[in-house]
């Protein structure tokens, strides 16, 4: 079966990078200071530019313990505004992108249409996982119908990139993993697919990303964690681009600062 090619707002760029936020209003950790949150929001975004970044994905990160399914509205609103602020710094240089973790598509489309950002990133989009959060069930019928009512012009319709055996999850079932990227691919009509390993700054399997290509040879694919100069090579032998978070970071330490000169690394291997 084949998804509605004609409707995919594709191509993407290749080298996408993460802005995490720290804690929003609503979360455990949020610590009541809104201009913090956007001056780091405003630094990291800033350094992805300097770099050479091609995209950025802004998700609230900082949010733990995430929410399941739908965030409460103080988070969207948050959201909107470090958005709106991360634009400012990127103009239209770079091309912008929401995930609203742990996985509330509805309120990634929403984003877009207020902000102007043209993807969203879905952890589960099809299928059901088990995961720290609990049970999440994928609600691809919910996401394509809202996305359609809110953009109406196919060519307008932000895209939507869709994980397979998302990390930090186990996969509820016996879906293997190139079944599982037919799936959410064909049936589940996602804009193109991301492999990651099992947690946060993991490597990917190799041969779950070779898989995940030989069964869905027309999709575009991301490599979701893992990224490194060392491991590029390797996975863009079998991946069209990559999401890159925690190797962007100052050391490599996931809570520091956007490195703009980590940045420029992994900008020059797309560039080769």
């Amino acid at each position: 079966m084949e998804s509605a090619a004609s409707e995919r707002h594709l191509p993407l760029p290749r080298f996408l990078g993460v802005v995490h936020l720290r804690p929003l209003p609503g979360s455990p950790g949020f610590d009541g200071d809104l201009d913090r949150i956007f001056e780091a929001a405003e630094r990291d975004a800033a350094a992805l530019l300097e770099g050479g970044a091609h995209g950025i994905i802004v998700e609230n990160f900082g949010d733990l313990p995430f929410r399941p399914g739908r965030v409460d509205s103080e988070t969207v609103a948050a959201m909107a505004l470090c958005l709106d602020r991360v634009r400012r710094i990127v103009g239209e240089e770079l091309t912008l992108g929401v995930n609203v973790l742990r996985n509330d598509a509805l309120s990634a489309l929403g984003l877009c249409a207020a902000t102007g950002a043209c993807f969203i990133r879905v952890n589960v989009h099809t299928g059901a996982a088990v995961t720290d959060q609990g049970l999440i069930q994928g609600q691809a019928d919910e996401s394509l119908r809202l996305r359609a009512a809110l953009f109406p012009d196919p060519a307008r319709r932000p895209a939507l990139l869709a994980d397979v055996h998302v990390k930090h999850a186990t996969p509820l079932g016996d879906s293997e993993i190139g079944l599982a990227a037919g799936d959410t691919y064909r049936r589940g009509a996602a804009d193109g697919l991301i492999v990651s390993g099992t947690g946060t700054g993991a490597g990917v399997n190799l041969a779950d990303l070779k898989r995940v290509r030989q069964a869905v040879p027309e999709a575009p694919i991301w490599i979701g964690s893992g990224f490194t100069p060392e491991t590029a090579a390797a996975l863009l032998s079998h991946a069209d681009g990559a999401i890159v978070g925690t190797w962007l970071k100052q050391g490599g330490q996931l809570a520091a600062p956007v490195d703009a000169a980590r940045v420029r690394e992994v900008a020059a291997i797309f560039r080769g």
